[in-house]
């Protein structure tokens, strides 16, 4: 069974592909298809993956499988949420969101700097498909008062 994915990032491509990779099932890029990426116009990390799906869903013919993800910072009102990848600016990097958050969060106690990492994936079986597969994954932490690390990307840790 073939199902398209409904990203350009290489990554996601791989890491789903190995998650995938002892099932009947071949992963696509909606590069393959020439699927032109819907704006992000949904509300919640679930309406934006579920926009992602039946775009690549209904360009392509095939199911498509598609996530949306982000941080959500508790002393931030739950920023930068949907906006995690342009929190500081639509042509910012990894770097400059993360210095934007650690800019915030100046002077907020350790103790109040409670996140999570979301992860939302949808599974359409067709660009119509009135009743997608919703998964959800959370990852508790706290944020810390400089980066540490130097193998993740983004806000991983």
């Amino acid at each position: 069974m073939k199902i398209v994915l409904a990203s350009n990032n290489p990554g996601k491509l791989r890491e789903i592909g190995q998650m995938l990779a002892d099932s009947d099932i071949q992963v696509v890029p909606q590069s393959r298809f020439h699927v032109v990426e819907v704006e992000e116009t949904g509300l919640t990390f679930v309406e934006n993956a579920i926009l992602k799906a039946r775009n690549a869903a209904a360009q392509s013919g095939l199911p498509a499988i598609a996530d949306d993800s982000g941080l959500e910072v508790d002393a931030l009102n739950g920023a930068p949420g949907i906006y995690s990848a342009r929190f500081a600016g639509a042509s910012a990097g990894d770097a400059d969101n993360l210095r934007k958050l650690l800019t915030e969060l100046k002077g907020v106690p350790e103790d109040q700097r409670d996140a999570r990492f979301q992860c939302l994936m949808v599974y359409l079986r067709h660009a119509d498909d009135p009743t997608p597969l919703i998964c959800q994954g959370t990852w508790k932490g706290r944020i810390t008062t400089e980066p540490r690390g130097e193998s993740g990307f983004g806000y991983d840790p």
